[in-house]
């Protein structure tokens, strides 16, 4: 049988980026809103707590916008109707603003989070160092004052790396008291599992330091508590999460290697495939390679090829 011909080396796509690298301050008249601001919405408490909370602190997630592609010029609101509405209220002029380039508003939506907690954090601090004092940060944000000096004072004992790591990740206020048990590098070892894992609960993080070895902890004298958990299941937490981690790291060394060697078996194989005479000839011969070779080019991920 002839050497089959090699396939046409795939052409490298463009990714299109969401949102330009920066912002850019706009006069509120070259901002077109896609929906009215009626006056049912501006007597709600969401409204009422927006613009008090622009007075008091400022614009704190910046309005979404997208150049207008009929009109030079201006530009369509996509996030942020109420901020705007409120500063207009407010006699403001202009507001600097996220360029999206993506026109359609309900993509925005559909992937935008709120502020993550380390962000609010630190819009608080900025707000208090600006003078803003804590009861009317409390009040913008219908919090009691004890909340907003918890908030505050969220990353103190977390070195800057672990936060880094959680800075934009949607992470419980209970989980940083957990983590301030530990000792830095074993902080960035947890930040590190929960985005690996996709897991931010309390409940986990009391789990990573269970599996905490003692010199790893801030205060190493002094012996692990953890509610439900005697010291002999703690110390099988620790000997099992070291292998865990060892075998992860495996993994993770190995995995982008194999990931591409997938893709590229997949396209080969698919351009095989396109050759009927190859196909009549593994059908006839070697049916049970055709079986697999055909599994092989619709798979998307290694996951699918251990299943298989």
């Amino acid at each position: 049988m002839a050497r089959p011909p090699k396939p046409p080396r795939a052409k490298r796509e463009k990714i299109q980026v969401g949102f330009k690298e920066k912002t850019i301050t706009l006069p509120l008249d070259q901002i077109v809103p896609l929906r009215i601001i009626d006056n049912t919405v501006r007597k709600s408490t969401r409204y009422k707590q927006i613009t008090v909370s622009i007075e008091t602190i400022g614009i704190i997630e910046p309005p979404v916008v997208t150049p207008d592609k009929e009109k030079n010029g201006r530009y369509m609101l996509l996030d942020g109707h109420l901020r705007i509405e409120a500063l207009k209220i407010l006699g403001e002029t202009e507001v600097t603003c996220i360029v999206s380039t993506d026109d359609e508003s309900f993509t925005y939506n559909k992937h935008f989070n709120g502020l993550s907690p380390i962000q609010e954090h630190r819009m608080i601090l900025k707000a208090v160092e600006r003078g803003v004092p804590e009861e009317k940060i409390a009040q913008a944000l219908s919090l009691d004052v004890k909340s907003i000096s918890k908030k505050r004072s969220l990353l103190e004992g977390i070195c800057p790396e672990a936060a880094d790591l959680l800075k934009d990740k949607m992470v419980p206020g209970g989980v940083f008291p957990i983590l301030k048990k530990m000792a830095p590098v074993r902080q960035v070892e947890a930040a590190t599992l929960m985005n690996d894992a996709n897991i931010y609960s309390s409940l986990y993080a009391k789990a990573i330091l269970a599996a905490t070895p003692q010199t790893f902890l801030k205060n190493p004298s002094k012996p692990k508590k953890i509610k439900g958990l005697t010291p002999e299941q703690m110390i099988r937490m620790e000997n099992e999460m070291a292998v865990s981690q060892r075998e992860f790291k495996m993994v993770e060394d190995s995995y982008n290697e194999n990931v591409l060697n997938l893709m590229v078996a997949r396209k080969y194989l698919a351009h095989l495939l396109d050759n009927a005479k190859i196909v009549r000839y593994l059908a006839q011969n070697h049916p049970e390679f055709l079986t697999q070779f055909q599994e092989i080019t619709v798979m998307t991920s290694l996951g699918e090829m251990n299943a298989a």
